[in-house]
């Protein structure tokens, strides 16, 4: 006794409809490479001049066939695969190859996306075999996965060098998450620095995504040069998490571009310089404070704020004016505009969508593996994003806006 069953579920799901059509794809695809083959040596197979008509030259001459193996959506399938030479201008003859299917092309186009979009669904190479065996037969297996992946990179590389010329960006949002890659045979922690912007229309888009040690100066430079180096043009807001490097390194580039931190950061930062029985209390004032509707109020809340928490713990309060106007610089904006202006959520979902996907692998091949992920969840579709709040007000002017003031 093994404890298994005799027969695996969906072994007698039987669809005469899928059987019809498979077997019926070899005679269909076999014809459409022959009709390809007839129109480039202008004539059918067996095909002769009419009686009493001239002779046309011939543009070639078949050469047998040979045997091989599709493997599509409908399964794998044997086919036969006619063989030519075509006449040259110079006498010669050279072979004759089918557009339709390329040379050693063992898997449709529909078939490698198939398999692309299981991975990226969160199915690791091995069991991805299993999870589409039902369709393929067992006919993919984890290094079949880890070829197709390979094909990304192609299109993951014209990303990186694409021109941002034309993209009609106003607003970014930076941040960077922490994964764990495989690096000389070692698990190692790496940093992945992302940056999203955000069009006129309110769309937002993903810009950059660059596999780093860490969220330092330096490294948040590299990126950032390499944006104005593709023609971004320089933004008119900007929102980041909090990081000194990134504030640096956003100076160095961009000075003087509005700088909104992170609403949401800094109230985990607050929470974090206080005892636990004082966070309720806590969150309460500051969401009093950050949700305020109108400059006035905001500013009100903020110096109750600040006068209340140098009584009560003085590290809260230090903490609050660590960040500064930076803060608030959400309140220059249309109101309309303040909810997604004021925190990094937009990247925060994608950080989680990202984790969530990776969670069946837990340590990544490489780092440049973890970077290309990232970018292809989104390109696939796998990850969609929608428009900013507010965004039909993302082109006005921002009215100049009462400052808000540091002093209790």
């Amino acid at each position: 006794m093994t404890g298994q069953p005799d027969a695996r579920l969906f072994d007698t799901w039987i669809d005469p409809i899928e059987t019809g059509v498979r077997e019926r794809v070899r005679d269909w695809i076999e014809a459409l490479i022959q009709a390809e083959l007839e129109a480039a040596l202008g004539r059918p197979r067996y095909g002769r001049a009419p009686a009493g008509e001239p002779s046309v030259g011939t543009r070639g001459y078949r050469n047998g066939c040979r045997s091989r193996t599709l493997t599509g959506t409908f399964g794998p399938t044997e086919i036969s695969v006619p063989r030519a030479r075509l006449h040259t201008q110079d006498g010669g003859t050279t072979e004759w190859r089918s557009a339709t299917l390329r040379a050693y092309q063992r898997r449709t186009k529909a078939a490698d996306a198939l398999i692309a979009s299981a991975y990226l669904s969160g199915t690791n190479t091995r069991r991805v075999r299993r999870a589409l065996a039902a369709l393929f037969g067992g006919a993919v297996g984890k290094d079949t996965v880890s070829r197709v992946w390979r094909k990304v990179q192609a299109d993951w590389q014209a990303w990186n060098q694409r021109s941002l010329a034309d993209e009609p960006i106003v607003r970014l949002i930076l941040d960077g998450t922490v994964v764990r890659v495989r690096l000389d045979k070692k698990a190692t922690s790496i940093s992945l620095l992302v940056v999203i912007g955000i069009r006129e229309d309110g769309q937002k888009v993903l810009l950059a995504v660059r596999n780093m040690g860490g969220e330092t100066t330096a490294a948040w430079r590299a990126v950032l040069d390499d944006l104005v180096a593709r023609q971004l043009r320089r933004p008119a807001f900007v929102i980041v998490d909090g990081a000194p490097g990134l504030e640096q390194a956003l100076a160095a580039v961009w000075n003087g571009v509005p700088l909104q931190r992170c609403t949401v950061h800094k109230h985990r930062n607050l929470l974090a310089h206080a005892p636990k029985r004082l966070s309720d209390e806590i969150t309460a004032d500051y969401t009093d404070m950050i949700y305020a509707t109108t400059v006035e109020e905001i500013a009100e809340r903020r110096q109750a704020f600040l006068r209340k928490w140098r009584l009560r713990h003085r590290a809260v309060a230090d903490s609050l004016e660590e960040a500064g106007e930076a803060l608030f610089a959400f309140t220059q904006l249309p109101p309309s505009q303040w909810k997604s202006a004021r925190t990094t959520n937009a990247i925060e979902r994608l950080h989680e969508e990202f984790k969530r996907r990776i969670k069946t692998q837990t340590v990544l091949p490489s780092a440049a593996t973890a970077a290309m992920l990232f970018w292809a969840l989104l390109a696939s579709g796998q990850i969609t994003m929608r428009k900013v709040d507010g965004w039909k007000t993302l082109t006005q002017a921002s009215a100049p806006k009462e400052t808000i003031d540091l002093a209790a």
